[in-house]
Formats: structure tokens, sequence, C-alpha cells
């Protein structure tokens, strides 16, 4: 069947269909902008390209562009830049990650970042992010403008700098150059707009430290300045913890202060450290630069200044578990492993003082099974009857298990302080602020199996500070009727907000009369306490109620279950918990020193119901014995007290020096004792040897003289 052809449609349409088509190309081009591969084109009404902006691949994904208002918008990496008709650069918005999508739809201009699964849209109005914006510490991101600014030619540093008013780095290398040219006057200016161009807080950072390589320290306190505000502002605060990946992704402020230290220009590194101490005083390691800060104005006779930064470096130590300091972990982990070592050192001379002790009276009763070897294999059920631990006397088998029941505990707090360590130094944890999707993602990761009130606090102040005060209030509400000090105080901020002064000064006063101390409903009662954060709040959220942060105790409660709960879990299932210890051996090394020890603590626990051997009570104290108990405090004496004091006693005095020579790892459990400790232990160990003798001797005596009344008798 043919086609219809042109001649069969009416008339009026087939003219209505030409005069269309003759305007459609009468018509001139609509003005738009344009990409081709990583150009970005502005056509005018002629159809002429006006302007254009190429992007090098390094800068990341490109998406859109996207016309809306009057403007082109176009996503490069994690900024959206807006360009006029024009080509004027009208704004740049950062944001925390690669742009992914840009919607147009509804009039309202939306744009989509994210990293691996993680996605979340923020809504753009007026020219700024109507959602909140939280940095993740990705130096991919924070340094992006950097990054731009250093792939520039030389030869289009100033037309990219015209091009680009919003990225100051590339004033620092205009002011760079004109100080190498002897241009003073166009170093200072190009130095005046980089400081005054509105960047995140880890850009302003990067700007400081390059203001102070140039030599321009006013210019690098303003940006300090600027840092701290935009950090403030982001909801960012000093009451959390922020890693050393983290401030390296912020702009590395604790590197440039370490190296202003190192060339001794201390003015320079006094406004770096105030910084540091200003915005995250909690910052991973800080103990050791606030006292190396410390030992250097003793050197400048400011020996006042020194203390006062000792006594605040030990205020910080506040909420920490046991008030240990942020280490406090590490020191019970390395107390776990001292621990360890010593009860393997009590059980190893234990076990050799009774095969010394029982080792002829055993050969003599193996003999007829074939001997000490062959008798596994002839007759295994009498050869295990006859095993050194069922020669040992009640007391001595008691003794025995014991120690392994320790070891095991011991075991169990090594591997609790080791899992709880690794999770609490989690990026999304020690980030220096809760919320956004970044910090979501890693906390569904984290897979928190703690106390449930202590994991609504932290989710409901990430929802808080995102400003969703209605799903704050439902997660707070899962803490129960009872809420603790930390929620009632956010609760009390929430009620603030909504403009209920009365409901949230009653909230204030109950989160103080569950907990006296609490900084935060002190500050917003008005009765001014003395700390780092409302020193921060004075200056940057002056007006604004003091949101209550969980300490580390907190975290610790909401990451992980209770150290005795761990215990239990490992009486429950020996085999997991203990293949979970971060020994470092291979698989199948883990796999036989774990069975070998959940064997042989079996068997002392099931001998202990096993009665002794008669050859055991007849076994006498040959020569061998006697040496070994000389040389093992106590192994001769576990039937009685004085024989597990010494054993112990010798035990742990070695397992410290050991962990004191740092020939095991104990973290920074002895990290203090100086020189004096070494000299200490090595009295302490003669004094355990010397009384063992003497308790030995006596022994013998009594021994002796048991055997002179039995021939008597």
């Amino acid at each position: 069947m043919r086609p219809a052809s042109l001649k069969s449609v009416p008339n009026q349409l087939r003219r209505a269909v030409l005069l269309g088509a003759a305007i459609t190309l009468a018509a001139p081009a609509l003005a738009d902008a344009s990409l081709d591969g990583r150009t970005l084109s502005y056509q005018n009404d002629e159809g002429k390209t006006t302007w254009s902006r190429s992007y090098p691949p390094e800068l990341g994904v490109l998406s859109g562009p996207l016309t809306q208002d009057g403007l082109s918008w176009l996503a490069v990496g994690p900024a959206l830049y807006a360009y006029a008709p024009d080509g004027e650069q009208r704004v740049r918005l950062d944001f925390p990650a690669e742009v992914s999508a840009l919607d147009g739809g509804g009039g309202t201009l939306q744009a989509t970042a994210g990293f691996g699964s993680v996605r979340q849209t923020f809504t753009v109005n007026d020219m700024r992010i109507q959602n909140r914006v939280v940095l993740p510490p990705d130096a991919g991101v924070t340094g992006w403008l950097a990054r731009a600014a250093s792939g520039v030619p030389q030869a289009r540093l100033a037309q990219a700098a015209q091009q680009d008013p919003a990225n100051p780095f590339l004033e620092v290398r205009l002011a760079r150059l004109a100080q190498l040219q002897g241009d003073r006057y166009g170093a200072v200016s190009a130095t005046q707009r980089a400081v005054s161009a509105d960047v995140p807080f880890a850009a302003s950072v990067q700007l400081a430290s390059q203001f102070e390589t140039a030599g321009y320290p006013a210019a690098a306190d303003l940006a300090l300045d600027r840092a701290a505000r935009d950090w403030a502002a982001r909801g960012y605060d000093p009451a959390l913890v922020v890693s050393q990946e983290a401030l390296r992704a912020y702009g590395d402020p604790l590197t440039e202060l370490n190296v202003l230290l190192a060339q001794n220009k201390l003015r320079r590194a006094d406004a770096w450290i105030r910084y540091l101490r200003l915005v995250s005083p909690r910052f991973e390691g800080y103990p050791d630069t606030y006292a190396r800060y410390a030992r250097i104005l003793d050197t400048q006779d400011r020996g006042g200044e020194a203390d006062e930064w000792r006594q605040f470096s030990r205020d910080l130590s506040a909420g920490t578990l046991y008030n240990l300091g942020p280490g406090a972990l590490l020191i019970l982990q390395g107390a776990a492993r001292v621990l360890t070592l010593a009860l393997l050192l009590a059980i190893l001379a234990a076990h050799l003082g009774y095969t010394a002790h029982y080792w002829t009276v055993q050969g003599a009763d193996l003999a007829a099974l074939g001997g000490r070897w062959r008798g596994w294999l002839r007759h295994p059920l009498s050869r295990a009857r006859r095993i050194t631990l069922a020669y040992a006397g009640f007391g001595e088998k008691l003794v025995l298990a014991s120690l392994l029941l320790g070891l095991l505990l011991s075991l169990s707090a090594w591997v609790w302080t080791s899992r709880v360590n690794g999770r609490l130094l989690d990026p999304a944890l020690s980030a220096g602020t809760y919320g956004g999707a970044w910090f979501y993602d890693g906390l569904d990761r984290l897979s928190l199996s703690g106390s449930p009130a202590d994991i609504a606090l932290i989710r409901g102040l990430a929802s808080q500070l995102d400003g969703d005060t209605a799903a704050a209030r439902q997660t707070y509400a899962a803490a129960g009727n009872a809420p603790g000090a930390c929620i009632q105080n956010n609760l009390g901020v929430l009620s603030a907000l909504g403009s209920d002064s009365a409901q949230a000064r009653d909230s204030y006063r109950q989160a103080l009369a569950q907990d006296p101390g609490q900084v935060p409903a002190s500050y917003n009662l008005g009765l001014h306490p003395q700390s780092p954060e409302t020193g921060f709040q004075e200056s940057f959220r002056s007006g604004q109620p003091r949101l209550c942060y969980p300490d580390q105790q907190t975290l610790i409660q909401a990451l992980d279950t209770p150290p005795g709960a761990s215990a239990l879990g490992l009486l429950r299932d020996p085999w997991t918990a203990l293949n979970s210890l971060p020994s470092g051996l291979p698989r199948p090394f883990q796999w036989l020193w774990v069975g070998l020890l959940l064997l042989f603590t079996a068997a002392s626990l099931l001998w202990l119901l096993v009665p002794r051997l008669p050859g055991g009570p007849a076994a006498g104290r040959p020569p061998l014995y006697r040496v070994t108990a000389l040389l093992l405090p106590g192994s001769a004496l576990l039937e009685g007290a004085w024989g597990s004091v010494l054993l112990l006693g010798w035990a742990c005095t070695l397992a410290v020096l050991a962990g004191h020579l740092r020939l095991i790892s104990a973290g920074s459990l002895l990290g203090s004792g100086g020189p004096g400790l070494a000299a200490f232990l090595m009295v302490a160990l003669a004094g355990i040897y010397a009384l063992n003798i003497l308790v030995f001797v006596l022994d013998e005596l009594r021994t002796a003289r048991s055997l002179r009344r039995a021939e008597k008798g």
C-alpha cells in the first residue's frame, strides 16, 4: 500500500504545516550554553559563540549545562558554577563530593552529589545551597580549588584569575609571580584579593599556609580567622575529636605548626597552635603536641605559659575512659598485653614445675604402656589418664586452672580494647562534626551495637545539626522516658529554637540535676562555665544555645557491648572471640594456638574432678625439681598461698620489664616510666628471688623435719 502523499492532505492543514516550517527556518537561534567535550560554549540569539570555558580532565566529572533564572549552571567536580549571558562568573558553590546530576524541574535547581553508594540532593536557591554542607575528610574534595589553580599554565594565569575570581589560589600564584618580578604592589593587591575570597574552611587553611610561605603573616592570620568562622558556621565543634587524617584533608594545620616549630618561628607557631586549640583542641595526638610546645616555652623562660598549656591538655582528659586521656583504650590494651604475658609466664613456670616434680614417677607408670610417646598410640585413654597434671594435688590443679581462666579473660580484654579502639577512630566519628550523607553511611557501616540511649544521642544530634528537628525528636525518643543529661539538654535546645523558652529552661535544669558537671546545660542557664567549648560558642555562635556532644565514654558505650558482656561472649564462643585477636599471625597459626589454648584449658578444668594418681604424693623432691623451684619463684609452692603470690609477682615483674624494654608492645601504658622504672623492677625481681629462696629453704627444713619424724615413728 502506497503511503499518502502530501497532495492528499487537506489544503488548510497543508498551508499550516508549510507556514510553521517557514517560521521555524526564519526564526533566530535562541541564546543557550552547550557543552562540547569539556568546553562550555555560549551562543547568543544570532547563533554566534560569544564566550567559552574549557575544563581539564583532572578537575573531575562535568554535569550540565542547565539554564535556570537566566544563568547557565555547570557542575565541575565538586563545584557548581553559574555564568551570566556575558560570560561573567556569578557564583561558585562548593559541594561535599562530585556533582553527578543537575535537575531544574519545577523551577527549582537541584544538584545531586555523592561518593560510591552515598548520594545527597541539595537545593540551590538565590545562588545559595539551602541544605547543610558537611565536608568529608577527603583531600580530593577539600583540595580541589588548589588543584584547579595549580593546573593553569603560567602564561594563562592572569586570564584564568579574571575568568574565575572565586578561586583565591590563582591570586596567590599571581602574588608569588609579582614577588619574583619585584612588583610589591601587585603582590599585595593579589594577596588582598585572595584573602577576601569566600571559600570553605579547608581552603582557607591551605591559603594561610601559602601566605606563611610567601611571608604575609597578617594575611595568614586573617585566613585562619575566616577558617574558624566557616568551621563554626558549618556545625563543626571543638567538643569532637578530629583525626590527623581529617586534619590533613582540612588544610593540614598540624604539619604547618610542626614546620614552624622546627624553624623556631615561635610567634607564627603560636598563631597556628591557637587556631588548633580554638577549633579542634582534641585533635588526634594533641597531648604530645601540647607537651612539645610547653617544653619549647620552658626554654624561652616562659614557664607560666608552659604550665597553662600543660593544664589545658590535662583538662581535656575529662570525659575519657577513667579520665586517662584520649589514649585510654591504648593504655588498657597495653595493660591487657602485659597481663597476658604475665599469665603465660606463670602458666609456663607452673607447668615446668609440675613436669620436673613428677617426671620420674610418671615415667615409671608409662613404661608399661610403651613409654611417654608410644603410649599415645598404643593406649591413648590410659596415656591421657596419666598426663602430668594427673599427678598434681588439687591445690596445684586449681592454681593452673585459675591462671588459664585469667588468661582467657585478659585475652578477652585485649580483643575488646583492640576492636573498640579501631572503631572509635573511624572517620565518621573523628571528622569534627556529625551529619550529612557521608556521616550516616559511615555510621551504618559501624553497626553500633552498644547502649541504645547513647546511639540515640549520636543519631539525634546529627539530625539536629542537619536542621531536621522532627527526626531529632523522634530519635531522642528512642532513649526512653528518662533520657540522659546530654539528650535532655539537646531537647531543651530544640525547645529554645521553637521559641518555648520555659520548656527549654526546664530541660536544662533537668539535665543539670542528672549531671551537675555538665557544661552545656550550665552555659544555657547562664551560669558562665569556663571550657574550650564555651569560649568557642561565645566567639562564633553568640546568642545560640549550646548543644551537648558525646564524650569518649559515651562513644565507647554506643560502639560496643561493655567489657563484661565481651567476656561472657568469650565464654559462650571462645573460638570466634580468640580468633578475632589482632595477633598478626597467619590464620593457620592463629587457629593452632587458639586450639591448643582451649584444649589445655578444658583439660585443666576437667582434671579438677579427676582423683590424683597414687604416684603423685610419693614423687618426693627430685634434684631437677629443686633447681626449677629456685629458678622459677613460687613454682614449687603452689599447694599453698605463698606459691601463687611469688609466681604471679615474678611473672608480672618480668612482663612489665619486657614492656618497658619494648620487647612487647605495651602502648602508652609504660611511656612515662623513665629509666628509674627498670631499676625498680630489677630490685623488685631480686627481692622476689630472695623471698623465694627463704620460703623454699624453710619448706625444705619443714619437709626434712617431717621425714625424720616419720622415720622415728
